[in-house]
């Protein structure tokens, strides 16, 4: 897996501005993991070609939106390389829909059929998983494999040379990644996951009403919610 490789491509405003995280020994060894793992005949998620989604349907300069997620989904069919969501035809996974509940509860909302959040990631929601890999039926199977440490670097570059994003941390795993983001740069909501094993603590959170508020104070276009 390689930034140059046909099945694995990234858009060119974020090969820029990583173009230095690419050449780390760390990403090598990612880079040389993948393949290993590959050769051993186990399947990963996402397929090459979607690993970079997030990155490819999101320009850098055009982020207005980081949600953060944790691991791809690890059943097939399911990982797209966007966080939380799942293509067309899948089941709608228990946080997205608690997700959806929230935004019906929020917005104007109608709750779809389909777990694709692309028109999302289209409008400037940037959808990371701090993890962009993982085996089939082996959930934080890549967690140690480095994508972290680029992920990391990510969320710096966007917080250290970009202003006016709302980061959403959602649960404990995401919070953490709080101290990377400039406060003064950028608006940081937090709330519990939106798991069902959370509860309902992610219910009422207004996160995606007080983003758009954000957002248009800052002159920029809210996001159209709706899938």
């Amino acid at each position: 897996m390689t930034t140059n490789q046909s099945s694995v491509k990234i858009e060119e405003s974020w090969a820029r501005v990583l173009e230095k995280e690419f050449q780390k020994p760390y990403f090598q060894k990612l880079t040389q993991f993948i393949k290993s793992e590959q050769s051993k005949n186990k399947t990963i998620y996402p397929p090459g070609s979607l690993i970079f989604n997030a990155f490819n349907s999101t320009p850098f300069d055009q982020v207005k939106v980081v949600i953060l997620g944790q691991d791809p989904y690890h059943k097939a069919g399911q990982a797209m390389g966007l966080s939380f969501s799942v293509p067309k035809g899948i089941r709608i996974p228990p946080s997205l829909r608690n997700i959806y509940k929230e935004l019906h509860r929020s917005t104007d909302f109608d709750i779809p059929s389909h777990g694709d959040l692309t028109p999302w990631s289209r409008q400037g929601v940037f959808l990371l998983n701090a993890v962009l890999t993982v085996e089939e039926a082996q959930p934080r199977s890549h967690s140690k494999a480095g994508w972290e440490t680029f992920t990391d670097a990510v969320i710096d570059k966007l917080s250290t040379e970009r202003s006016g994003i709302a980061f959403l941390l959602w649960g404990n795993f995401a919070r953490s990644k709080k101290s990377l983001i400039d406060p003064k740069r950028h608006l940081i909501l937090e709330s519990k996951h939106p798991s069902p094993l959370a509860g309902n603590a992610f219910h009422g959170n207004n996160h995606f009403a007080d983003t758009n508020v954000y957002l248009t104070k800052n002159g920029q276009k809210p996001i159209n919610w709706q899938v």
